[in-house]
Parts: structure tokens; C-alpha cells; sequence
């Protein structure tokens, strides 16, 4: 699990114009190579998943609860702009939202899943890995750092939040289709077939899980 304290700065906005992400990216889904993640930027709430040891690893910044509350205003903006397709503004609340709170989550994630659509990969990374170290119940941070460490040929790494994701819920049949993609795709189509299974029992009427069990074997 990633050290919670490790937070990426929130950087300079550059002036060039991001490249276009999906609406639908921001909407409800994140598209994965190796599955879909399911996704409200707004279901985590005003960043209510820091646990209270992780809120002590706060280096003494002067964070003011004014401050956390206008940056959950400016994420909230973010994910609003980013529904719109209003990448570069969305962004910019994001950063604004960093600026404030470097612990925000919401803000966090939205800026990974643009710099991801950017192909910055790493940077990508960074800002999944902070997300998941504040909310290491949330499958999502997870899928969408494994699709970014299958674009750098991680494939190991990719694997390792893929079975993290499961662990952390057992019921995301996303999680589960998600895994047995990425277990197919390195051809282990043991563990694909199981975890097709899985996301196939959760989610029965999940046709692409049922062509995957069916070419593993199951």
C-alpha cells in the first residue's frame, strides 16, 4: 500500500491545452485496456475517507478548515467542468484545489485521470498513488494506476493493484473483470478464469465476462 503521507505537489498548470478527455472518462467510467472502472468523482464526498492517523502525518502547513472547504468547492468545480469537457479549466480547479489541500482526493484523482488521457503516465502515478493511500478502500485509484502501469510496461506492478483492488472489495465486479483482463492478457488464463467467475457471479448479465471465462477455459 502506498504511504499515505506521500503527496505529489500540485505543480504549475501548463499553458498548453490538455488533450481532450471523454466525457464520459469523468461521467461514470474511467476506460481501461484491461477493464472498466466505474467512477463518480463526487460518490467520496468532501474527502470524508482520511482516516485519523493519516490526518496526523499532515506536516504542519497551516492547513485552515477554511481552507479544506473552498478546496472541496474547487474540486467540485473540476469534476463539474470535466463532465463538460472542459479539460483546461478543469484542471485548473484541480491544481487550485491542490494548492489548498494537498489532501484533497477528488483532486487528486481528477488530475491523474487527465494527465493519464495526456499519456503522463508517471505523473499519473503519483497523483493514483496519493489517492489511494488516503482512501486504500477505494478500488478505483487502483484500477486506473494499473492501466497507467501497463502503458510503461509494468505489467508486475499492474497485476499487484489489480489484486489489491479485489482484496479492498471483494463485490466490485469491475475489480474482478478488471483482473482477469489483466491475467489473460499476461496468459495466465488460470487466475483470468477464476476472476471472470467473480465478476460473472457478481454481475451475471456481464456478457464480456462471459466470453472471457468461456476463452480461458472456464
Amino acid at each position: 500500500m502506498a504511504n499515505p503521507a506521500h503527496t505529489p505537489s500540485s505543480g504549475v498548470l501548463r499553458s498548453r491545452r490538455p488533450a481532450p478527455v471523454p466525457g464520459i472518462l469523468f461521467a461514470m467510467l474511467c476506460a481501461l485496456p484491461l477493464g472498466g472502472c466505474s467512477f463518480d468523482l463526487g460518490s467520496w464526498g468532501p474527502d470524508k475517507e482520511k482516516q485519523p492517523a493519516q490526518a496526523e502525518q499532515k506536516p504542519s502547513d497551516n492547513i485552515s478548515a477554511r481552507s479544506v472547504t473552498d478546496a472541496q468547492g474547487y474540486a467540485t468545480r473540476g469534476q463539474v467542468l470535466a463532465k463538460s469537457g472542459s479539460n483546461e479549466q478543469a484542471l485548473a480547479e484541480f491544481e487550485r484545489a491542490l494548492a489548498l489541500d494537498p489532501y484533497n482526493v477528488r483532486a487528486l484523482y481528477g488530475r491523474g485521470l487527465i494527465r493519464q488521457a495526456e499519456k503522463e503516465h508517471q505523473q499519473a502515478i503519483e497523483d493514483f498513488t496519493a489517492a489511494n493511500g488516503l482512501s486504500p478502500q477505494k478500488v478505483e485509484p487502483l484500477l486506473a494506476r494499473a492501466n497507467s502501469y501497463f502503458a510503461l510496461d509494468k505489467a508486475k506492478e499492474a497485476v499487484s493493484d489489480l489484486d489489491e483492488a479485489v482484496q479492498a472489495d471483494p463485490n466490485s465486479a469491475q475489480a474482478w473483470s478488471a483482473r482477469a483482463a489483466a491475467y489473460e492478457r499476461l496468459g495466465d488464463k488460470t487466475n483470468a478464469s477464476a476472476s471472470y467467475g467473480r465478476a460473472l457471479a457478481l454481475r451475471p448479465k456481464d456478457e464480456a465476462a462471459r466470453s472471457g471465462l468461456a476463452r480461458t477455459g472456464g
